[in-house]
């Protein structure tokens, strides 16, 4: 690894540290004011349990982001661009239409886990399905597929959402906003960290070749790159990774877009050190924009996460936008 990429991993890291350490230390008095310090036992538990999410699905996100900018050769691509999103909320809707009708009570909490991974899932295996062509992934298609498919899933869950009774649809609401759970399922939360981390060990090590994978398909091949092996296990590998993350956070919008773009201008282009980069990036804006949520109470609680890295990432999204639509030009 070049001076340069240590370099940039030791700011992004340094960078991590202290928005977890801000996290940790920002509270509330009894009042509502903002605090700020070392919080006692029983809150820095509940606190250590909200970084810990934090960290593993911004981490996660960050790397498949990367993984699918390289892929898809579009450093636009981010990984709800797979369909998962979608199809997570309607095995959620699904299952509160299912409990209302049989008269149970609303899913929630860890109850939503199972309907939201088979949805995800679904939804990928979908997808992957369309875009294949003559045994192979096409990416083209496949971008095409999961925004079809994710539109067709949410237009579904609207549709279900009508069907339920006022009172239940609230469960619904919250999730598709995106949170941080500060008493997590353990056995959710370390799913989501074996994926994500294994899915790191394996794009690192793949490094060199996702790095030809963003030449043209012919040039990829002609240096022994198999393109189409690879394109599979990497598309597949983000769509569970990427489920895993929507199942224990919900939808968190603009991580896995921004993460690989602050992590490419820190180390380069090189994707070993990109993929280790990315995630350390995605985690640190995971935990920042938790950070920030605590310190804006509009009248009716904390800011849902998923807007906080909705409004910062839209801004960053469109310099994102103007900056590509130039180089294109030229």
């Amino acid at each position: 690894m070049s001076e340069r990429s240590l370099r940039g991993l030791g700011v992004l890291a340094a960078v991590l540290a202290a928005v977890v350490a801000a996290r940790l230390g920002l509270g509330h008095a009894i009042d509502g004011e903002l605090t700020l310090g070392w919080p006692e036992a029983p809150i820095r538990g509940f606190r250590l349990g909200a970084v810990g999410c934090a960290v593993s699905v911004g981490a996660a996100l960050g790397v498949c982001g990367a993984v699918l900018q390289a892929m898809l050769r579009n450093p636009l691509a981010s990984p709800f661009v797979l369909g998962v999103t979608g199809g997570a909320g309607t095995g959620i809707a699904i299952a509160s239409l299912g409990a209302a009708w049989a008269g149970a009570a609303a899913p929630s909490g860890a109850s939503i886990e199972a309907p939201a991974a088979i949805g995800a899932l679904a939804a990928l295996a979908a997808v992957i399905a369309i875009s294949r062509r003559q045994g192979a992934i096409d990416p083209v298609t496949l971008v095409l597929a999961g925004v079809i498919v994710g539109t067709v899933c949410t237009a579904a869950t609207t549709v279900i959402e009508s069907l339920l009774p006022p009172d239940r649809r609230g469960m619904l609401v919250g999730w598709a906003f995106g949170r941080i759970p500060e008493v997590p399922d353990p056995a959710l939360l370390w799913t989501c960290i074996v994926a994500g981390g294994g899915f790191l060990a394996l794009a690192a090590w793949l490094g060199p070749r996702l790095d030809a994978a963003t030449l043209s398909d012919d040039e990829a091949r002609s240096v022994g790159v198999p393109l189409g092996a690879l394109r599979a296990a990497m598309f597949v590998g983000c769509g569970v990774v990427t489920a895993t993350t929507v199942v224990l956070c919900g939808p968190i919008a603009f991580v896995g877009l921004l993460a690989p773009h602050a992590a490419r201008a820190a180390v380069g282009a090189r994707h070993r050190p990109l993929a280790i980069a990315s995630a350390v990036a995605g985690a640190a804006l995971m935990v920042g924009a938790d950070a920030v949520r605590q310190c804006i109470d509009l009248g009716g609680g904390r800011l849902p996460l998923g807007a906080v890295t909705a409004a910062l990432g839209g801004i960053a999204f469109l310099v994102l936008v103007r900056r590509t639509a130039g180089e294109w030009r030229r």
